[in-house]
């Protein structure tokens, strides 16, 4: 296992921690067994970087970690990293409460990484307004918790907001060799490094669609390496010095066998230029298929009769750039109320003329409630 140090944080990590938010389930619970020898097999193969948090596994993923380390002792061979469920916070007191009933969870007494989890403009505004940093610097200064960060959801001008209000030790962004524009994106990693704080990436398989979803055309130019899609992707992720660490959310003990190898190539400048330029190509194929060229800069909304623009169309896109109808139309639909559906639109008209792209959103929005909407 490669391990880098951190800048700030000054810990040295395994490049690959283990997301505990995909453990095996049986009849919708943790399979405990295989969890346990998945985990287990990580740690001793040198992963030290567990990442969880309070709603993962409905719930149940903190209590399981908790009592997993509790059990095989591995507690003080590893790094624990949980998050504050920002989304439940409602009083400066709920922080404390949160905290408080994850540090008995997890059956420790302190936490080595604690994230403000999912911060979008929203929720960083009611982070602002309780007062998150007098709580984090008091938590620290207890010693309930040693690393301070957040994980992010929302576009890079909210990301460096939020990058240069307060004094992080680290961050969680979604990365990959696709995202590199998305949300924080590639200028958002650049601009936490300068400020010397560690960033670690987050579906850098993109929910496992860069491993499982690979267009044929793509599969031709990386399979003559003999080595998966998944193993390029993550060698494309670690080959940036910025990023301390990646998390996969493993499902099964192949897949944790498959990564722990990879991350032996894992070192940071690795990749030859063909190399890079082969994932560039694969890129490209994965772009050319997108059907709506929107930009999610969020201009036409907010829309009058609710509908949520931006997702309606990257659910749309995520269809046929991944060849997963089923997929995208369970995202569509778990992830999207009602009223933020795109059936929802009432051609009011107002979202149009705020288009960069001059889209015809009207009737964008049409092809993705018959495609994402019926059975």
């Amino acid at each position: 296992m490669i391990y880098r140090e951190m800048r700030k944080a000054k810990e040295k990590v395994s490049i690959l921690g283990f997301g505990c938010m995909r453990f095996p389930t049986v009849d919708g619970k943790i399979d405990r067994e295989k969890a346990s020898e998945m985990l287990s097999y990580a740690i001793e193969h040198g992963v030290n970087y567990l990442d969880t948090a309070y709603p993962y596994h409905s719930g149940e993923s903190e209590p399981f970690v908790g009592e997993f380390l509790k059990k095989t002792g591995y507690r003080k061979k590893i790094f624990l990293a949980t998050k504050l469920p920002t989304w439940l916070v409602n009083t400066k007191e709920d922080m404390d409460k949160y905290l408080n009933e994850q540090l008995q969870r997890l059956q420790t007494d302190y936490i080595d990484f604690y994230l403000l989890h999912a911060l979008d403009k929203k929720k960083w505004e009611n982070m602002k307004r309780l007062g998150f940093d007098s709580f984090l610097n008091r938590v620290l200064s207890e010693g309930r918790v040693r690393h301070v960060g957040f994980s992010f959801h929302d576009n890079l001008e909210v990301f460096k907001e939020i990058i240069d209000s307060y004094d992080w030790d680290f961050c969680q962004i979604q990365y990959n060799y696709l995202d590199i524009e998305y949300q924080a994106g590639q200028e958002g990693l650049n601009y936490a490094a300068k400020k010397g704080i560690d960033v670690v990436v987050m579906e850098p398989l993109r929910g496992g669609k860069l491993a499982n979803n690979v267009p044929k055309e793509a599969l031709k130019l990386l399979s003559p390496s003999g080595r998966t899609p998944a193993y390029w992707a993550l060698r494309w992720v670690w080959n940036h010095p910025e990023v301390s660490l990646l998390l996969s959310g493993m499902s099964t003990l192949e897949q944790v066998i498959e990564n722990i190898k990879a991350a032996d190539d894992g070192k940071e400048n690795s990749l030859k230029k063909a190399e890079i330029e082969i994932i560039d190509r694969v890129r490209k194929i994965f772009l050319d298929r997108i059907k709506i060229n929107c930009t999610a800069c969020e201009y036409c909304l907010p829309c009058p009769n609710g509908v949520n623009i931006p997702y309606a169309f990257q659910q749309y896109n995520n269809a046929f750039m991944f060849d997963d109808l089923k997929g995208a139309k369970w995202a569509y639909m778990n992830f999207s109320k009602p009223e933020q559906r795109a059936s929802n639109c009432i051609e009011c008209g107002s979202c149009e003329p705020k288009c960069p792209q001059n889209l015809p959103i009207i009737s964008l929005l049409k092809k993705v409630a018959e495609t994402l909407e019926t059975d």
